[in-house]
């Protein structure tokens, strides 16, 4: 799992869901081939035809910002005197305008930016008065409108497929900030903003400890007002949200007392009381904000599904699935069979619970913990290289372990992953090793003492680290731009389970095991998003599924139905991108005959970037099935 921001609870993303009325159908074409599309009205009375495709760039999947960014209001205007684009533009003019709408987007949202690596908008943060909400909202349906009234029936693929996906990462935009509202019901929205503009300052040594610092205090100055407006803004805050945001206010005090302060030394004295007002006035109104979100918790609505409609929606015309809340609820139910079998039939069954007494040696320190994943590393590349199951390109940085650093201990004791950002001009990725505990009941701190290379695999090479490095290289912009998280944990999810299949790890042990319980874990998620959402299923049955099916404790349990009540659709990643990497790679491999090797397939898949894996069926094999699927 790619983890951002460490902080005491891992942030969750997107807001309540608003009432919306009943979509129309409507008619649009892709490639001259009449598709059925929905029409959807906003909260506000802006309503517009549009094409429903795909799935948004997600620079930080952790931060609500990051996923509904637009242009600000300067931005805007000159934006609007590229349009109207008339339906015979073309895919220059599409290029153009996706490029232009990504430039104003870094600049709307800084602190998703900064995370990203670009770092000239540093000193600020976003701006939430609702009139710049209501007006970005605006532009993205307007934008959304005019490039769906583009022809490409005349174009080549490749353009095509940049239409469907510029279009997706607009609709993504829209209805995740229209259709779910987020600054009026999800009060970790603002809690998130602050303190991702403060890690995202730390993640990276990309300028010297007193540029960092600087533009920190400068950040901590305007969080107090960014507090105020969130009150302004959240007329129907959600119960569940409102729990989870006060939580987050009241414990990530470290990440400004502790970690922050690791820039200051190069300060001076002035400066440095300048850092430390600001930081003590931006903790005073997180904290006021907490007491004022836990004063009116109790006339809070409880959280709501999205209704099984709007979910489909999400799924088909948004993440371009060719599946159906149904069709994705049956899927989950037979991957959580199947691995809970496979369990079972393990010599040793409690070998998918990680046990470190069981490892040949258990490292008597830090110090010998941090040796032992670095050796387990290049263990794994050297694998994949004699086995030719992945090519690593030279332009690849190094994926450094490290030890935790004290400062991160308190908010992140699990550690965390960081892989280059899409503009980030260091290509070198971190993974922070969890803090060294062998008496720890925490899974993943059990199964990195007792075999960390599953782990290792799925953050590092070949999973996440690797993929995402080679999608920043991509020269096509809007391909570049694009993040689909199904393709991205769906790689990862295969990776650990391709690397146990080519031999890496022997029959019946604590790897396999690992394997095995990960994948049964991810299997039980699809099932409680999936239900959870559509409104087949209460908070509480969610809650006792992932104890029954996925063998979790009631406190990670509670944890998980809270991800996916907030989240919508980020559970369900795991597994179906691995069920859809493993359908493709069976085709493929029918495709090549007696040329197949797997190693090709790896490269050519991971060579088309983050993109939804119906796009990449399209682009690999030439069936765009998938797409119509989705689209109808």
């Amino acid at each position: 799992m790619l983890q951002k921001l460490p902080c005491a609870r891992e942030p969750l993303g997107t807001g309540a869901v608003t009432r919306g009325m009943r979509a129309p159908i409507c008619g649009i074409t892709l490639g001259g081939v009449a598709l059925r599309t929905a029409c959807l009205g906003g909260p506000h009375d802006v309503v517009s035809t549009h094409v429903n495709w795909s799935r948004a760039r997600i620079n930080n999947r952790y931060n609500c910002a990051a996923r509904m960014m637009y242009p600000n209001r300067v931005a805007l205007a000159a934006l609007m005197t590229l349009l109207p684009l008339q339906v015979e533009a073309g895919p220059s003019e599409l290029r153009d305008l996706a490029h232009q709408y990504y430039e104003w987007r870094d600049e709307a949202y800084p602190v998703a930016t900064s995370g990203a690596g670009e770092h000239r908008f540093d000193s600020r943060l976003t701006d939430y008065r609702m009139s710049a909400v209501l007006e970005r909202r605006e532009h993205v349906t307007q934008l959304l409108g005019q490039v769906s009234a583009m022809s490409d029936a005349d174009w080549d693929k490749d353009d095509r497929v940049d239409h469907l996906l510029f279009q997706s990462q607009l609709a993504y935009a829209d209805f995740f900030g229209r259709e779910l509202n987020p600054e009026a019901s999800d009060p970790q929205l603002y809690i998130n903003e602050c303190s991702n503009a403060i890690f995202s300052l730390l993640q990276k040594e990309y300028a010297s400890r007193r540029t960092r610092a600087i533009a920190a205090t400068a950040r901590l100055e305007q969080m107090p007002v960014l507090l105020l407006t969130a009150r302004a803004n959240l007329t129907q805050p959600v119960k569940l949200y409102a729990s989870l945001a006060i939580q987050a206010a009241r414990e990530g005090d470290e990440l400004y007392t502790v970690s922050l302060m690791t820039l200051a030394d190069q300060l001076t004295a002035t400066e440095q009381r300048g850092l430390i007002k600001a930081r003590d006035t931006a903790l005073r109104a997180l904290h006021a904000y907490a007491d004022w979100l836990e004063s009116r918790l109790p006339r809070m609505p409880d959280w709501q599904p999205m209704g099984e409609s709007k979910y489909n929606y999400l799924l088909k015309h948004v993440l371009l699935l060719p599946l159906n809340a149904h069709d994705l609820a049956h899927l989950g139910e037979v991957e959580l069979v199947r691995y809970r079998a496979l369990e079972a039939m393990l010599k040793d069954p409690s070998l998918a619970s990680p046990d470190p007494s069981r490892a040949a040696h258990v490292p008597k320190d830090q110090v010998e913990f941090l040796t032992s994943y670095q050796a387990h590393l290049d263990e794994l590349v050297r694998f994949l290289q004699a086995n030719r199951l992945v090519t690593i390109p030279s332009y690849i940085g190094q994926f450094q372990i490290r030890e935790l650093p004290e400062a991160f201990k308190p908010t992140a004791p699990g550690g965390f992953m960081n892989p280059p950002g899409i503009h980030d001009k260091d290509p070198t990725g971190f993974y922070y090793i969890p803090t060294y505990n062998p008496k720890s009941g925490n899974f993943y701190i059990r199964a990195a003492i007792e075999d960390p290379r599953p782990i290792l695999g799925h953050e590092g090479i070949p999973g996440h680290f690797l993929q995402l490095s080679i999608a920043n290289h991509l020269s096509d912009e809007i391909r570049r731009q694009h993040s689909d998280t199904v393709f991205i944990e769906g790689w990862a999810l295969y990776g650990e389970e391709m690397l146990l299949r080519e031999g890496l790890y022997p029959d019946n042990s604590a790897a396999e095991g690992q394997v095995l319980r990960l994948s049964r874990y991810r299997s039980a998620r699809i099932g409680v998003d999936v239900n959870l959402q559509s409104g087949r299923w209460s908070f509480e049955q969610a809650v006792s599924y992932f104890m029954d099916a996925g063998g979790l404790d009631r406190e990670a349990a509670e944890g998980e139905a809270a991800g996916a009540a907030s989240n919508p659709s980020q559970k369900i990643s795991y597994i179906t991108g691995k069920w859809q990497i493993m359908r493709l790679l069976g085709r493929y491999r029918e495709r090549q005959g007696t040329a197949f090797r797997l190693g090709a397939f790896h490269d050519e898949l991971i060579g088309y970037g983050s993109l939804p894996l119906s796009v990449i069926e399209w682009l690999m094999l030439d069936d765009d099935s998938s797409v119509r699927a989705a689209l109808n």
